[in-house]
């Protein structure tokens, strides 16, 4: 192999250095010259496309300068604009009516608070007025027996009511049931709230007596087995013994109360032949104005002893209707006629537990009450 410092070496790296010199002189002109095209093919490209969108803008200038165009675009602008401002006072307008709507609302929720808070002041000034006046309905069963000033520890009315049905109505059908005639015994409501110791006027329907003696006991304030004791006496209706035992805790008006107008209805029972009405269907009808849990009074009844009072004749029962705030607060076309009947089912969820106590009351009487005197009519 010759040295890398003999001439022949040396002569092929000069050949390779020039041959390699003159390629790279070539390559960089035909590189310049390509380069050079693209350049000039590239503003040819921008010159041209420049062109064409001036050419665009000009036309499309030159369009919208003509009348008709100009026209169209003006009619189209005033559509707009038009329609814009029907949508505005529309809305607007929709805007105000929801306002209207809304305040006439508020005013009907108002008026409505207004007539209720009425009624809860008008509730509380005949409790205090009861105590001192001779108001029977609303009044606690025990203020009633002591203005009475008798000797039986039973409200008047009650015993009135009681010796009316045992001598005229115990075959009179569905007792306790059936509807009563509301202008009658809005009447007779009055009547004995101006007196305690009023008497019945010959010729009623038994129908409305038995309504008015169920109507008095649902306006106590309290019911007769007191709240008190309610748990108490539902849990103890499957024993008599126990149900006994209990009872004896009331109040001594509450539990000779009780002990009468269950004798009654077990008197009722006895003619059920006649009257429609055994011991199961009077405990139904019965329950839920003689026991009762709290906010649970049946309410159906308030709009007859919340009446202001008014003196009927006994000869003349037919005064002018009263309208209570009850009546006020009716939807329309709900409004009640003073001569309609009075709907003895106040639409409260049935208390079974309540129904079974009053049904062993009437039919185990006198198991249970034989501590109180043998209720007697006359």
């Amino acid at each position: 192999m010759p040295s890398a410092d003999s001439p022949q070496w040396q002569e092929k790296a000069n050949g390779f250095f020039s041959s390699s010199g003159v390629k790279l002189k070539t390559a960089g002109q035909s590189a310049g010259i390509f380069v050079g095209e693209v350049a000039k093919d590239a503003k040819g490209n921008v010159a041209d496309v420049a062109g064409r969108v001036g050419s665009l803008v000009k036309s499309r200038w030159a369009f919208i300068q003509q009348p008709s165009t100009r026209h169209a675009m003006q009619e189209r602008l005033l559509t707009a604009a038009a329609t814009t401002g029907t949508l505005l006072r529309k809305g607007v307008i929709e805007t105000r009516g929801k306002v209207v709507v809304g305040k006439m609302k508020v005013e009907e929720v108002a008026k409505r608070t207004a007539q209720k808070s009425k009624s809860i002041l008008t509730d509380i000034e005949r409790w205090q007025k009861g105590v001192a006046s001779t108001d029977v309905f609303g009044v606690p069963v025990e203020v009633t027996v002591q203005r009475q000033q008798s000797s039986k520890p039973v409200p008047n009315i009650l015993v009135k009511c009681a010796d009316y049905l045992i001598l005229s109505g115990l075959n009179s059908q569905h007792m306790f049931k059936s509807e009563g005639d509301r202008k009658v015994i809005q009447q007779l409501v009055s009547l004995f709230n101006q007196d305690l110791n009023a008497s019945l006027p010959d010729g009623l329907n038994p129908v409305d007596v038995a309504a008015l003696s169920k109507y008095y006991l649902a306006s106590l304030p309290e019911p007769l087995t007191t709240f008190e004791l309610y748990n108490e006496i539902v849990g103890a209706r499957s024993s008599i013994n126990l149900l006994r035992n209990i009872l004896k805790k009331l109040p001594a008006v509450n539990y000779m109360t009780l002990e009468f107008i269950t004798a009654l209805l077990l008197r009722v029972s006895q003619k059920s032949l006649l009257n429609k009405m055994d011991t199961r269907s009077l405990a139904m009808e019965m329950a839920h104005v003689i026991i009762w849990q709290r906010d649970r009074r049946p309410e159906l009844y308030r709009p007859y002893w919340n009446q202001p009072s008014k003196g009927p004749s006994k000869k003349n029962m037919d005064p002018a209707p009263t309208y209570s705030a009850w009546d006020l607060l009716a939807e329309e076309g709900e409004g009640l006629d003073a001569s309609s009947p009075i709907p003895l089912d106040d639409g409260m969820p049935i208390d079974y537990g309540a129904i079974e106590v009053i049904h062993c009351c009437i039919e185990h009487h006198n198991a249970i009450f034989t501590d109180a005197n043998e209720t007697t009519w006359r």
